[in-house]
């Protein structure tokens, strides 16, 4: 039976095409996670690290790499080639996708709440006033960290609801990747050059 391919469409720093040319494959490294955001990496490795923990629950993941690659499911939402990038246009087998819904991760990142629904979130905002709570986002950092050990373990058992799509759009749901295999790369689209514009060329 022939496996179902998925394309796939990802935003990544020009360097990996030597990650690619040498190895075969480009996977992601936490130190290049920290690298992305700075200054403010601490505030979200911690969510990182979660979600990475939580999607090799789902899809396997190989023991040298260290965080997931950010994919889009759409052209029309894939980040753009910009100076100093490449986009790598994927047809992926469909079993290697950790698929997550994008709106949901920022609570993730956030270290709030993610409320299965409206009448979940109505309930939870009703107990967080009962417990004397003005601000749920200060369980983790600020005025209630080490106070509320079992508010802690709620909010991160809620957050793999991220792993549950409610509805399917392009522009909320996400496809992650442990790795790019060279023999998934369909097209590797350069600054100038327009995603999706063509379904082969030379990689």
């Amino acid at each position: 039976m022939n496996q179902k391919m998925v394309k796939l469409y990802t935003r990544q720093n020009d360097k990996t095409l030597y990650q690619l040319e040498r190895d075969g494959r480009i996977i992601n490294h936490r130190v290049y996670v920290e690298m992305h955001f700075g200054d403010i990496a601490p505030l979200f490795m911690e969510s990182y690290d979660w979600f990475t923990q939580e999607a090799a629950k789902r899809v396997p993941k190989p023991e040298d790499v260290h965080a997931p690659i950010w994919c889009s499911i759409s052209v029309e939402n894939c980040l753009k080639p910009i100076p100093g990038t490449v986009v790598y246009e994927l047809e992926v087998p469909e079993d290697q996708i950790i698929y997550f819904d994008d709106v949901k991760w920022d609570y993730v990142l956030n270290r709030i709440y993610l409320p299965k629904d409206a009448e979940d979130e109505k309930a939870y905002k009703q107990h967080l006033k009962e417990l004397g709570v003005v601000n749920g986002f200060e369980f983790f950092e600020g005025r209630y960290k080490g106070m509320y050990p079992e508010e802690v373990k709620r909010i991160r058992e809620s957050w793999k609801r991220a792993f549950e799509i409610d509805e399917w759009t392009i522009f909320n749901v996400c496809g992650n990747l442990w790795e790019i295999r060279k023999e998934w790369v369909r097209r590797i689209v350069r600054p100038g050059e327009t995603v999706g514009e063509k379904k082969d060329c030379d990689t």
